[in-house]
């Protein structure tokens, strides 16, 4: 395909489209990344009572969240931005006005049977700014007929990631449901929870996801470890120090031990983009503290692991093999990032003498640039 191209510049080209690739399947910014929904479900007194943790916006216009991750991605983008600039007022009269067709992909079998949601109230959340995704939460009730067993929720197609969580009984429920997926049967007594190896299984491809496709600062972060060279020993050093560093902030996050404010965490894991980056640049090789700096940066990924993982929320009595599973998710997901960039340029330019100036260098100064973009904008946007 690059046949009549002089070797330097196929290498050129490569690594272009590459970390370009990167860049557009990611979303140009992380500001309208839409996060997983989240039902949380309790019954009192004969009444089932549902709040609903939805991204309105993307809903309502019709985005496939199963397959977009970012609505700047979406071919129905322009109609999201149209309906994220409305006032809340204007956006809660829109959700009630589109609930209707909304309620066919929020289906509650009691014992098989249907039963009916009513919406009866709109709570919507501000995020201070119409660049970051908003989120509004739904209060929904429906009738439990006496002597109810068990319960389903049906969660519609295109609906993207939902974490269901019951409440008010003993061995609560808890687990993850993709679009188009149907719950297993939950006892309404309690006693549903998940066992171990269903709660290790269900968080790997949360924590995978994480990376590939959501986890574009931690892509850029792990592309800069892979560009000062595609030498296993030095790439080697540098994971592990970093797969060390995040799993324990990601664990002393999970338990809330450590809690940092994202405003805090986020600014400065766009600096460490910046960083490693630069570091390819300047000196081009493995130094003895450049393990030591990875793993100060590996903490502060590890607690922006832990703030995701936060959202989603770990089963009760199996917080440890879902906290695995999500981290063995996330390992799994660095892994494939390496194993494309070395297929993509490592194992067919990394023997070239031109190799540091044509492609490391090049793709280093792309990943600096836009972790300052991002840095600027986390503190001052």
């Amino acid at each position: 395909m690059l046949t009549g191209i002089p070797a330097k510049s196929r290498g050129a080209l490569a690594v272009a489209g590459f970390v370009m690739g990167v860049l557009t399947g990611g979303g140009a910014a992380l500001a309208h990344e839409v996060s997983p929904s989240v039902a949380d479900i309790e019954i009192q007194a004969g009444v089932l009572q549902m709040r609903l943790r939805i991204n309105p916006e993307a809903l309502i216009a019709g985005i496939n969240l199963d397959v977009v991750s970012d609505t700047n991605e979406a071919v129905q983008a322009n109609d999201y931005d149209v309906l994220r600039a409305l006032p809340p007022e204007a956006l809660n009269a829109r959700i009630k006005a589109h609930w209707p067709q909304l309620a066919h992909g929020v289906a509650v079998l009691i014992d098989g049977a249907d039963a009916p949601l009513t919406l009866d109230e709109i709570v919507i959340e501000d995020p201070g700014s119409e660049e970051v995704a908003r989120a509004a939460t739904l209060r929904l009730t429906g009738d439990v007929p006496p002597r109810a067993k068990a319960m389903q929720l049906s969660w519609g197609a295109g609906y993207g990631t939902l974490i269901l969580r019951q409440a008010g009984v003993d061995a609560p429920y808890t687990g993850t449901l993709s679009g188009g997926q149907i719950s297993p049967e939950i006892a309404l007594s309690g006693g549903s929870a998940i066992g171990g190896w269903s709660a290790f299984g269900q968080y790997i491809p949360v924590g995978f996801e994480h990376i590939l496709p959501l986890g574009l600062d931690h892509i850029l972060f792990v592309l800069g470890l892979f560009f000062l060279s595609v030498r296993l020993r030095p790439l080697l050093w540098q994971v592990s120090a970093f797969t060390l560093a995040h799993t324990v902030t990601l664990a002393l996050g999970a338990m809330g031990w450590v809690n940092v404010p994202g405003t805090i965490v986020e600014p400065l894991i766009a600096a460490s983009i910046v960083y490693v980056a630069l570091e390819n640049v300047f000196l081009g090789h493995l130094t003895r503290f450049r393990p030591v700096v990875i793993f100060g940066f590996g903490l502060l990924h590890g607690l922006g692991f832990a703030s995701v993982l936060g959202e989603f929320g770990l089963p009760d009595g199996q917080f440890v093999p879902a906290l695995i599973g999500f981290n063995v998710g996330v390992e799994l997901g660095q892994l494939t990032v390496i194993a494309l960039a070395f297929l993509v340029v490592g194992a067919w330019f990394r023997d070239k003498p031109w190799y540091q100036a044509r492609i490391a260098t090049p793709a280093s100064l792309v990943i600096a640039a836009v972790g300052a973009y991002w840095f600027v904008e986390r503190v001052f946007v």
